[in-house]
């Protein structure tokens, strides 16, 4: 999987699917951690997709969602 490899396009496109819910369950919390990780590479749209999540989650969620991408090693 791209997103896995560190591909920011990918990432995105992943962010996306986690959070409409599409092909997998939605989850702001990952959704959140592939936009950041796509926003941190400078992925164009990222960043605004990944604070209109932020706004529909608690600061709990978010914390996990930064600790997921600080953590995140590519495969």
């Amino acid at each position: 999987m791209g997103a896995d490899r560190g591909d920011p396009a990918c990432q995105s496109m992943l962010g996306l699917l986690y959070f409409r819910g599409q092909g997998v369950p939605q989850d702001y919390v990952l959704a959140h951690k592939w936009l950041n990780l796509a926003a941190s590479a400078a992925e164009p749209d990222a960043v605004g997709w990944r604070d209109q999540i932020a706004s529909m989650m608690t600061s709990q969620q978010i914390a996990e969602a930064q600790r997921l991408a600080r953590d995140w090693k590519p495969k």
